[in-house]
C-alpha cells in the first residue's frame, strides 16, 4: 500500500529528475547555438539536479538550497560508489556554475571552453546523468 509519504517522495524525485533532463537538453541546445559558456552552466544544473533527486532517494529529505555538488553528493552517500574518474568530473563542473555567473570569470572561462571541450563535457554529463538514474530505478 502506497503512503502519502511515499508518493510525496516519489514527486520530489521526479521532479528532480524532470529538471536534470531538462537542463540537459538546455545545455546541448547551447552546444548547437555555440554558447559555450552556458553549456558547462547547465552541464552542472543537469548534475546538481540529478544529485538532489538522488539525495531524495536516500535520505527522504528536501535537499537543502546549495549548489556544491561534492557535499550532494557526501551527503547522499554517493561519494562513495563514485570511481577516481567520476570524483574528478565533479570537480572539473563544480565552478562552472559559478564561472558562468559572474563577469569577473567569464571571459577566462570563454577562453577555456570550446566546441570540442564542450561537445566533451556534455557526453561526460550524460554518462554522469545516466548512472545516477540507474541507481534510482534500483531503489
Amino acid at each position: 500500500m502506497c503512503t502519502i509519504e511515499a508518493i510525496v517522495m516519489e514527486e520530489n524525485v521526479r521532479y528532480w529528475v524532470d529538471l536534470s533532463d531538462y537542463d540537459f537538453e538546455t545545455a546541448a541546445a547551447m552546444l548547437r547555438s555555440k554558447r559555450y559558456l552556458y553549456v558547462g552552466f547547465m552541464c552542472h544544473q543537469t548534475i546538481e539536479k540529478i544529485l538532489k533527486a538522488y539525495l531524495v532517494v536516500t535520505s527522504g529529505i528536501i535537499p537543502p538550497y546549495t549548489h556544491n555538488l561534492a557535499f550532494l553528493s557526501e551527503k547522499s552517500g554517493l561519494s562513495e560508489l563514485m570511481t577516481e574518474d567520476q570524483k574528478s568530473f565533479l570537480d572539473k563542473i563544480e565552478p562552472l556554475n559559478i564561472q558562468a555567473r559572474y563577469p569577473e570569470y567569464k571571459e577566462k572561462l570563454l577562453k577555456e571552453l570550446s566546441a570540442i571541450k564542450c561537445k566533451n563535457l556534455l557526453a561526460q554529463t550524460k554518462l554522469f546523468q545516466k548512472w545516477i538514474k540507474q541507481l534510482l530505478s534500483t531503489k
